[in-house]
């Protein structure tokens, strides 16, 4: 795992829920078909109402949906508020933001098993900060986390900000996945 990550910030609020990362009705798509799985991507956070969308004047596209082939997204780390992932235990939510592009969660909490879902399947790192980062980041904001110094930059504000240390996940997402942990420990 890099111990840095960097990119555009997506901004969000509080209580983003699993349907408006990844809507019920694009659950048709089988993730174990790769040209399927890509339209995860496309539709990653297309459920987040328009108000919301990029904070604070709404109405920023998370990826162009009006490109049937864009599956990525311009930004790489989401900066959230509270109880990121709420909503049904669709492990599709964090597979999702993986296939937009997404390195890095960062929200004041997590709804648990969204968190989980996120390390166990090696999609993203979900790190979590006690400060209302979505109050102080604005969406294409260029910012860089610091895994080892436990901070976030603004690369455009010039601020800096503390983020928890991942602790005890932090094996499972430097191999990628429980699966894979597990196969590494085995061997071991």
């Amino acid at each position: 795992m890099d111990t840095k990550i960097s990119g555009k910030a997506f901004v969000l609020g509080d209580d983003i829920d699993t349907d408006q990362i990844i809507p019920a009705e694009y659950l048709s798509y089988n993730p174990s078909i790769e040209e399927e799985r890509k339209m995860f991507g496309h539709y990653a956070l297309s459920g987040v109402p328009k108000a919301q969308s990029g904070l604070p004047g709404g109405n920023t596209p998370f990826v162009n949906l009006a490109d049937p082939h864009a599956t990525q997204s311009e930004y790489t780390i989401v900066i959230g508020g509270k109880n990121f992932g709420c909503g049904s235990s669709r492990e599709h939510a964090p597979l999702a933001l993986a296939q937009a592009g997404v390195k890095a969660v960062v929200a004041q909490f997590y709804a648990r098993i969204f968190f989980r879902n996120s390390v166990n399947g090696g999609y993203l790192v979900p790190l979590e900060t006690d400060l209302e980062l979505y109050k102080e980041i604005r969406t294409g904001d260029q910012v860089e986390i610091d895994l080892e110094k436990h901070q976030l930059t603004d690369q455009t504000t010039g601020k800096t900000y503390a983020i928890k240390p991942l602790g005890d996940v932090a094996d499972i997402i430097e191999a990628d996945g429980l699966f894979e942990y597990a196969r590494k420990k085995q061997l071991t």
